[in-house]
């Protein structure tokens, strides 16, 4: 129970306790010290009834204690009367930022510090405000896990050495600091949708989680077309959940999906708000783009072909306004679906020539399906190997298996 508890409530305390205690490193080990506390009694007195206010407000009082015994062995500090004064500046579990009203949100805005570029805000805060592993910020980046462990010491060991406070943006800079929020949400969601390790492909609560905070932004920034954009794409893809797992927990693809068992609530939802998002003057969000794709997969019904040339057209919008090569994957599917499996290939093989995705089971796994449908089973087995080497979730890594086991036999 203290484990589900630490993976459902660590960032949120951590997110509190920086709040309260002003720095990131002395929130970091109060929660670990509160934690500890928790394993050695919890079980001897039963779990509280409000496991994430016991859990701040003891991190809270070690942080304090901590705070004293500091101060009181600072030879440059002589009146001990100080460490009293600033363990009282601490705030309360029970306060609370208006503006933001949620302490999560409160600190993803404080981490994505201009002072630090983009990646390593993003990536810093889904480690340590979100609680995703250092593998699952490696994926969303596309890089090795050493690779992004190294750049997560490098942005903490330039927090400490520039001195960068953690202190509540003012709402007047909100705008400034939304891109790598919303990267940030959307990162969180991301690994709800397809988790990086493990058994399950879905993780419910992350999905929520990550829809939550972007109703709050929604309501934050209530005429934002990029929250709009991310909230409606998170809330359009959300909605096919049920029908993406079967019953024994196998990934069920696009076009073998239920559509009946899509949530019609959250897809009327993320219609409405992408094109809310559209008529937004002067405001192109590649969420946007991503959601107007999203949302004419939802409008196909079963009866309705899926519209592929739009869904091309929006990928070429979207790669000019955001060329990575996660989308530039992307778009390559959806062109096979409407200029063959040839070009696809050819985009692909593009793709793969520039080594930025070689680690990458989604490009091995597309290549491999391309070269089965252009009649190529030898270089299809190797790519789907070269997938399945690569792939680190379960469902996906069966699906792989049986594409493989499937062309041995031909």
């Amino acid at each position: 129970m203290i484990e589900e508890i630490f993976r459902r409530e660590a960032g949120r305390v951590l997110a509190t306790l920086i709040r309260l205690l002003g720095d990131f490193d002395l929130a970091e080990e109060a929660r670990q010290e509160a934690f500890a506390a928790a394993i050695e009694q919890w079980p001897a007195h039963g779990v509280p009834a409000n496991p994430r206010a016991w859990l701040i407000k003891t991190g809270r009082n070690k942080a304090v204690d901590r705070i004293r015994r500091d101060i009181l062995f600072r030879t440059k500090i002589a009146d001990r009367e100080y460490a009293s004064a600033a363990a009282d500046e601490v705030g309360t579990p029970d306060e609370a930022d208006d503006t933001f009203g949620d302490d999560r949100l409160r600190l993803i805005f404080t981490c994505c510090h201009p002072a630090l570029n983009a990646e390593a805000q993003i990536a810093l805060t889904l480690r340590e405000v979100c609680g995703l592993s250092t593998q699952a910020v490696a994926r969303a980046f596309i890089v090795s896990e050493e690779t992004m462990a190294q750049r997560l010491v490098r942005a903490k060991k330039k927090i400490r050495d520039a001195a960068i406070p953690y202190e509540t943006p003012d709402s007047s800079v909100l705008d400034q600091r939304i891109e790598g929020v919303l990267a940030v949400v959307y990162g969180v969601f991301t690994e709800g949708y397809a988790a990086t390790v493990g058994s399950d492909l879905i993780d419910v609560e992350l999905c929520g989680e990550a829809i939550r905070l972007g109703r709050l932004l929604d309501a934050l920034l209530p005429h934002n077309a990029a929250v709009m954009g991310l909230l409606a794409l998170m809330l359009l893809h959300d909605a096919r959940r049920l029908s993406r797992v079967s019953d024994a927990g196998d990934v069920v693809l696009l076009d073998d999906q239920d559509r009946s068992r899509w949530d019609q609530s959250e897809i009327a939802q993320g219609l409405a708000l992408v094109d809310k998002s559209l008529r937004v003057p002067g405001q192109v969000s590649p969420y946007t783009v991503q959601a107007a794709i999203a949302a004419l997969h939802a409008r196909a019904g079963e009866n309705e072909p899926t519209d592929w040339p739009q869904i091309v057209g929006l990928y070429e919008v979207l790669l000019r306004l955001q060329p990575t090569p996660v989308i530039e994957l992307n778009h390559a599917v959806a062109v096979s679906m409407v200029d063959g499996a040839a070009r696809a290939l050819d985009l692909v093989d593009s793709l793969a020539a520039r080594g930025k995705v070689t680690e990458y089971h989604l490009l091995h796994a597309a290549r491999g399906r391309f070269l089965h449908q252009l009649g190529r089973p030898v270089e299809a087995r190797e790519a789907y190997r070269n997938a399945l080497n690569t792939a680190t979730l379960e469902p996906e890594r069966r699906l792989l298996a049986a594409r493989l086991a499937a062309l041995k036999s031909q």
